[in-house]
């Protein structure tokens, strides 16, 4: 860890602004606890009563794509292994037009609030059941360990309190995100993108001007072998590659902004599918610009300690690669006052993000999938106030679970840190069968997940055993003055970049690329799904509504003609639903009948009300216009 040369403390100052950070954080949500409805209301908590505007919700879809651990992981990353990382920006546009085309419509026909009701609708509630348990196993922990990874990094390179900066951020978290709803989360994820992308710009601008400008960073990344962006091989156990970056980062970055309730949560909240599209697009934008200035600090970082010629986790100066980032903010901003509270709060910043977003997601389906079905006829009243509770009580259990994070050992940390995206796949998987492959039954659906997530976990687990062998350019020590001994590495901080001395010759079974996880055990859930639905009979494309599910075809193929649609479609029919009615509010769902409130106009104005009874192929109109929407 850093010794007393390095001089890494915090001063009154930079206490300062940390606190003012949080202070700020915590009166947005103070501010919208008693304003407007006062959150009395689940669909004000939840929904934000369905009026956000895009840009705020696209800042906040930027903030939750950005973790704590991406803050500390992303320019480490760059810094050890190379540029290829950048490449995921070239993933972003491809998730962006997949999700607004197949995703978004389906979920605002359908008037959610929680992602899982749809697979209620379209199988039957086992499986919504199966998914919600999913979805808890990953995020809750997930949630904990965001929490606790940046104090631990930050307490190793600085005097900042471990249990104080944990107890801070959890407890600030959990207050304005219980107190505010998700007008609070949006709007603090909006000042919080601000700081983290503030810290960021600070790093490299100060970095750059140390070494003479962005050419010269440039020039010693390259000198050093970390600028790589043309490795276009196919071979899957390779690290990274174009092709596993682009295409399985796509897959990747899908579970996250196509099914995952946090995000769906968002894009519910503008209140149209049009103004979720902006958002969306505006995210996309901005990820591509996160992205790049963290890649960017962790070339300027490598380039800084190249050009001294001292690398400090080689020379024990730290001792996991989670602690680069503050190491260089400290070596950088160290005596100047307010600055390391500065970067700090952008790292802790991305920590309150992540973490409100997940809160305000799992009490939304813990409320929707749990305690509605449990108690039907619960007053509005009661049933906002149980939203808030259970919002609190995952609060409190991220901070207990932040706790017994500290209290494990290096494998399990690692597992801890692979479920997120081990379970990511086999529920798009999941969703991906209910919305593009009609045939598909509950039994089919069930079986799939499963089989999904044993070979995620069959996987995942082989690959922290037996860690695959990776290649990484040399880094340098010849210019340190070693008065230090070398620092044990810590087990709480390490990542899933480890280097295997040696290969077992099963490590072969598990070599496979983390790039590819999500679009393997995607593959895996709907091989497997598809296979058991046949098996077990089949479902009729006739008894399925049309607004359960996704036309592949007119939704990322809609320029084409007509002439060339219809044969991709393999003998499926073309939806009767258009554009106007992609915003319709679901009122009632039952075996061939389906009741919509649509908006006509696009305008929020013309509202009416539809019954549609695909069984006959004919409409009854129960509204206000003249206008009839016609199911199959």
């Amino acid at each position: 860890m850093a010794g007393p040369e390095d001089a890494a403390n915090f001063g009154v100052w930079d206490y300062v602004v940390f606190g003012c950070m949080l202070l700020i954080s915590l009166g947005i949500g103070f501010f919208y606890g008693c304003t407007g409805g006062k959150q009395q209301t689940a669909a004000e908590f939840l929904l934000a009563d369905r009026n956000m505007n895009p840009i705020p919700v696209a800042m906040s879809l930027v903030a939750s794509f950005i973790s704590a651990i991406t803050v500390l992981g992303t320019p480490a990353e760059v810094y050890i292994f190379g540029s290829m990382f950048w490449l995921f920006c070239f993933s972003y546009p491809v998730v962006g037009l997949a999700v607004s085309r197949l995703f978004i419509p389906v979920f605002f026909r359908l008037n959610v609030t929680s992602a899982n009701e749809y697979l209620e609708l379209r199988f039957n509630k086992a499986v919504r059941v199966s998914a919600t348990i999913t979805f808890f196993l990953n995020m809750v922990f997930y949630m904990g360990l965001v929490i606790y990874a940046p104090a631990l990094a930050f307490n190793a390179v600085t005097d900042v309190s471990l249990w104080g900066s944990v107890l801070a951020t959890g407890l600030v978290c959990t207050l304005y995100t219980t107190v505010g709803g998700m007008k609070a989360v949006l709007w603090t994820d909006v000042f919080q993108t601000c700081v983290m992308f503030g810290g960021f710009i600070a790093v490299i601008i100060e970095g750059t001007m140390r070494l003479g400008g962005l050419g010269n960073v440039w020039r010693i990344a390259e000198e050093g072998g970390r600028i790589d962006f043309w490795n276009f091989s196919f071979d899957p156990t390779i690290r990274h590659t174009f092709w596993s970056i682009v295409i399985g980062g796509s897959f990747t970055w899908s579970t996250s902004y196509g099914v995952n309730q946090a995000q769906v949560q968002r894009y519910i909240t503008t209140g149209s599918v049009k103004r979720a599209w902006v958002a969306l697009g505006l995210a996309g934008a901005g990820m591509v610009i996160v992205g790049s200035v963290s890649c960017l600090s962790g070339l300027v970082m490598y380039s800084f300690y190249a050009d001294r010629q001292c690398d400090p986790l080689t020379s024990g100066k730290i001792s996991q690669t989670d602690q680069l980032i503050p190491y260089f903010m400290m070596d950088l901003f160290g005596r100047i006052p307010g600055l390391p509270g500065f970067f700090t709060s952008a790292v802790f910043s991305a920590a309150l993000s992540t973490v409100s977003s997940g809160l305000n997601a799992l009490a939304a389906v813990t409320a929707e999938d749990l305690v509605k079905p449990c108690f039907p006829h619960i007053s509005e009243e009661r049933y906002a106030l149980a939203t808030k509770g259970i919002a609190f009580g995952f609060g409190l259990l991220c901070v207990l679970l932040a706790y017994i994070t500290s209290l494990l050992s290096q494998g399990i940390l690692q597992l801890a840190l692979s479920l997120f995206g081990m379970t990511g796949g086999p529920l798009l998987g999941l969703f991906s069968l209910g919305m593009f492959f009609p045939w598909t039954n509950s039994k089919g659906a069930i079986v799939g997940l499963l089989a999904g997530l044993t070979f995620a976990f069959w996987v995942g687990i082989g690959a922290i055993i037996y860690p695959p062998s990776i290649y990484r350019p040399p880094l340098t020590i010849e210019g340190c003055n070693l008065t230090t001994s070398i620092t044990t590495p810590s087990p709480l901080l390490m990542t899933t970049t480890t280097i295997a001395p040696e290969t077992s010759p099963i490590g072969e079974l598990y070599s496979l690329s983390y790039a590819w996880y999500a679009c393997a055990f995607w593959l895996v859930t709907v091989v497997v799904g598809l296979l058991v639905s046949f098996l077990t009979g089949a479902t009729k494309r006739q008894d399925i509504d049309p607004v359960l599910r996704s036309h592949c075809v007119d939704g990322v193929y809609c320029c084409l003609p007509e002439v060339i649609k219809k044969p991709l479609r393999c003998g499926d029919e073309k939806p009767d639903y258009t554009e106007k009615d992609q915003g319709a509010e679901i009122v009632e769902v039952k075996p061939g009948l389906t009741t919509y409130a649509a908006d006509i106009d696009n305008d929020d104005v013309g509202k009416a009300t539809f019954a549609t009874e695909h069984q006959s192929g004919t409409g009854t109109e129960n509204g206000l216009d003249n206008e009839v929407f016609t199911s199959l």
